[in-house]
């Protein structure tokens, strides 16, 4: 299930000895449960499919506390992955909570060298995130993909560790 223009990445075609000795850590926010419980369900799916049998997984409030959470957990992971939805309101509060996330995120796996999974999901409505959320009828399930983009860069950069 990837967009337009998406990369197939199969974990099966990953070496199974190499992903299931990762350490692997999800961190989601509580905002829309509904959107929240599918990324979370389709990234434990992913986590199971590569073998890891106990990812570590982290509730926080919000979308804008999701990267002092990813900070404080890359050291101790192969991979972190951040699962969160923001829907457009009348307010500026949406871009404000977008580029915080998105830039947090990004500074934490450029400052640690952790892969930060990216399953924040920006919508303009609340129909947009159930589509992305990887629920039955959904289009896509970003949460899947977070984990499997952040897994398939952890076995990557593992040779130059």
């Amino acid at each position: 299930m990837s967009g337009h223009g998406a990369p197939t990445i199969d974990l099966t075609t990953l070496n199974p000895e190499e992903t299931s000795q990762l350490k692997l850590a999800i961190v989601a926010a509580s905002w829309h449960t509904q959107i929240m419980d599918g990324l979370v369900d389709g990234a434990l799916r992913a986590a199971e499919e590569a073998g890891i049998a106990e990812p570590t997984l982290l509730r926080v409030p919000g979308s804008f506390e999701l990267p002092v959470a990813a900070a404080r957990l890359a050291p101790h992971f192969d991979a972190v992955v951040a699962l969160g939805v923001v829907i457009r309101g009348g307010t500026p509060h949406f871009d404000y909570v977008c580029q915080a996330a998105t830039s947090g995120l990004t500074d934490v796996s450029v400052r640690t060298g952790v892969p930060v999974g990216f399953g924040v999901l920006t919508c303009d409505t609340e129909q947009q995130g159930i589509d992305r959320a990887g629920l039955p009828g959904s289009k896509e399930d970003k949460g899947h993909e977070a984990v499997t983009a952040a897994l398939a860069t952890a076995v990557t950069l593992k040779q130059f560790s």
